[in-house]
C-alpha cells in the first residue's frame, strides 16, 4: 500500500500543526496506523497509534497529552494533531501502516508495520 504523508513544517515553539496520511490501499480501514518520528542523528521511535476501527490509541509519553490521532477511514487517512509543540519535537515524522493487524490491536515495533510513508519534516523554532 502507498502512503503519502503532508502537513509538515516550521512553526514555533507553542504552536500547532496538523499531519495527514493517505492510503491508496483499498483495505485501509482494516489496517493499525502509527505515526512515528526520526530526528537527526537518532532511532526511528513510535510516537502514536491507532488501531483499525480508532478504538485503541497509544501514546509515546514524550508526546502524552499533546498530541491526538485519529483517523478517517471514509477518506483513507489518519491524522496526527500536535499542540504545544517544542524544539525537541523536531523530526522527521512518517506514517506506517501494519496491513496484518489482529482486530484491535495497536502495534508498537517498528517491524510490525509493512508499509511506510515517505516522511515530512516538522521544525519547531525556539
Amino acid at each position: 500500500v502507498q502512503l503519502q504523508a503532508s502537513g509538515g513544517g516550521l512553526v514555533q515553539a507553542g504552536g500547532s500543526l496538523e499531519l495527514s496520511c493517505t492510503s491508496s490501499g483499498h483495505r485501509f480501514s482494516s489496517y493499525a496506523m502509527g505515526w512515528f518520528r526520526q530526528a537527526p542523528g537518532k532511532e526511528r521511535v513510535l510516537i502514536a497509534a491507532i488501531s483499525w476501527a480508532g478504538r485503541n490509541k497509544f501514546y509515546a509519553d514524550s508526546v502524552k497529552g499533546r498530541f491526538t490521532v485519529s483517523r478517517d477511514n471514509a477518506k483513507n487517512t489518519v491524522y496526527l494533531r500536535m499542540k504545544s509543540l517544542k524544539p525537541e519535537d523536531t523530526a522527521v515524522y512518517y506514517c506506517a501502516a501494519d496491513e496484518n493487524t489482529v482486530s484491535g490491536a495497536v502495534p508498537t515495533l517498528l517491524q510490525q508495520y509493512d508499509s511506510w510513508g515517505q516522511g515530512t519534516l516538522v521544525t519547531v523554532s525556539s
